[in-house]
């Protein structure tokens, strides 16, 4: 039911926000005298604001058309490698690309967003790697017919992807991903798969999400699983491919997300209307480029959501030695020649300071010598993947660590 109500109130608000449109445009045309005074000024910037909080936001694109090979641009093509109903795998193909550079997969978060997040994780590493993305589906877009994904599904997803890619693959898991990336690895280790990767890289990842637990965490804990159950889980509606696929609405994880930085959403939004009343351009585009991405979710599938919810965030089966992928333990301790580097963000308040170093723990039998643990000063979560301190500070960390301890087949 609440599903359809979302979808109804979209539907609903579709005349005003083409009126909201109309007066824009018409108040910016420059034909118009009202345009450059600030009473149209002011209307126009409020249609403007009004439009993009109450716009449907669908997949973002990669948009990311080319990439500088020493110092010489070159023209960057996306294109599936392998893929099933639930996730391609994108290789970002570069033009006349020089040979045996790393080859660099980014699972990315599925999570509520689409793997377009990490754009500017992968725009700093293409001119120097072979850069791979899982690119996970949208649940609503999957029709029932195609089965059920969970948990098992993930871990089994990341090993065949790895597999895909070949040797020396370096593999980076960017939030969620953690744990059943480190399961994957696990299990290929122990099985001494020919294929299993160079290094992994485990970012602001719940490895073990009773170490200086966060709001997310502690709402986890507190709410008992069957609240979840009846309060998150709802029915796609019948307007989309997925319909009568029951899922985790990407809307409800948006509106998690929002409420936990309420302030600072609702003055980004003040400080766009603002620029748009100013006519600042420039800082109005970078709050639409932010938000277009922020606002674009996918939903995922009931038995994944709730599958994480029990096994990582309630009952923390993996730093227990309890997780189970399709009857085996999964032991990260088999793990003895694959290099382990952990980044944090201090500030961080999604995945808190210790979650993701657990991973040194649980993997024991890794030499000290081939082990890096990073805790990045003034970033948050998104802080640890993106923006100006990942790209200088961060990412030529990761890029030594693959490049000297990173295991050679």
């Amino acid at each position: 039911m609440l599903y359809n109500m979302f979808e109804f109130s979209k539907l609903a608000m579709g005349p005003w926000r083409a009126a909201a449109n109309a007066t824009r445009r018409t108040l910016r045309a420059p034909w118009n005298p009202m345009g450059d005074t600030l009473a149209g000024r002011t209307t126009a910037a409020a249609a403007d604001l009004f439009e993009s909080m109450t716009r449907n936001y669908g997949k973002p694109e990669w948009d990311l058309p080319t990439t500088e090979i020493n110092g010489k641009t070159v023209a960057v093509t996306p294109e599936t490698v392998w893929s099933s109903p639930w996730c391609n795998l994108v290789h970002f193909k570069r033009e006349n690309a020089p040979k045996n550079q790393p080859k660099v997969l980014f699972v990315s978060p599925m999570s509520g967003h689409f793997a377009t997040l990490l754009r500017g994780t992968v725009k700093t590493f293409l001119p120097d790697s072979e850069v791979y993305i899982t690119d996970w589906v949208d649940a609503a877009m999957v029709p029932i017919s195609d089965g059920r994904f969970d948990l098992n599904g993930f871990v089994d997803h990341v090993a065949d992807m790895i597999r895909a890619i070949g040797e020396n693959v370096h593999v980076v898991a960017v939030c969620q991903p953690g744990p059943p990336t480190l399961a994957a690895i696990s299990l290929m280790a122990e099985d001494k798969d020919e294929l299993r990767p160079a290094s992994m890289i485990f970012m602001g990842s719940p490895i073990d999400a009773r170490l200086s637990p966060t709001v997310p965490n502690k709402l986890a804990e507190e709410k008992p699983f069957e609240w979840f159950e009846q309060n998150a889980v709802h029915t796609v509606p019948p307007t989309f491919p997925g319909a009568m696929r029951r899922v985790y609405p990407g809307f409800l994880q948006l509106s998690g997300f929002m409420q936990m930085n309420w302030e600072r959403h609702v003055d980004a939004h003040w400080q766009f209307y603002n620029h748009l009343v100013e006519e600042d351009g420039d800082s109005a585009d970078k709050h639409r480029q932010f938000y277009d991405e922020y606002l674009a979710v996918m939903d995922l599938t009931e038995e994944f959501y709730l599958q994480t919810i029990k096994d990582v965030f309630q009952e923390h089966k993996l730093p227990r030695g309890k997780f189970e992928h399709r009857g085996r333990i999964v032991d990260p301790s088999k793990i003895t020649d694959i290099a382990l580097m952990t980044v944090e963000g201090e500030n961080d308040d999604i995945s808190g300071i210790g979650q993701t170093q657990a991973a040194h723990d649980l993997c024991s039998n890794i030499p000290a010598d081939i082990r890096i643990d990073w805790v990045q000063p003034k970033v948050g979560h998104y802080g640890v993947f993106n923006g100006s301190r990942f790209e200088k500070e961060i990412a030529p960390r990761m890029k030594a660590f693959m490049k000297e301890k990173g295991r050679k087949a």
